[in-house]
């Protein structure tokens, strides 16, 4: 059986791991909004090149987990990330 002690460090050492992982995707979809959003308003049709990049973020998120037998949770939330992303690449650009 295993040490109560070994298995709350464990635990504690999980949550540790979640923070400093949950702030890294923080930081990195935050940037990279703000990046999206840049490239995107510098086209002449910035909302076609929003629709560009979502498509081919989702077409990439669907190649990538057939190939690999991907977890369909992390599908799943790969794909709401993208519509987030695109919410807020969008909530700038004129219509």
């Amino acid at each position: 059986m295993a040490d109560v002690k070994d298995v709350n460090a464990a635990i504690a050492e999980l949550k540790r791991e979640v923070v400093e992982l949950s702030g890294l995707s923080l930081a990195t979809g935050v940037i990279l909004t703000q990046l999206l959003q840049k490239i995107a308003t510098r086209e002449m049709n910035p909302q076609g090149a929003a629709t560009q990049i979502v498509n081919n973020a989702r077409d990439a998120i669907e190649g990538f987990t057939a190939a690999n037998s991907s977890d369909p949770a992390m599908k799943a939330r790969a794909l709401e990330a993208v519509n987030q992303y695109e919410g807020q690449i969008r909530s700038v650009l004129r219509d």
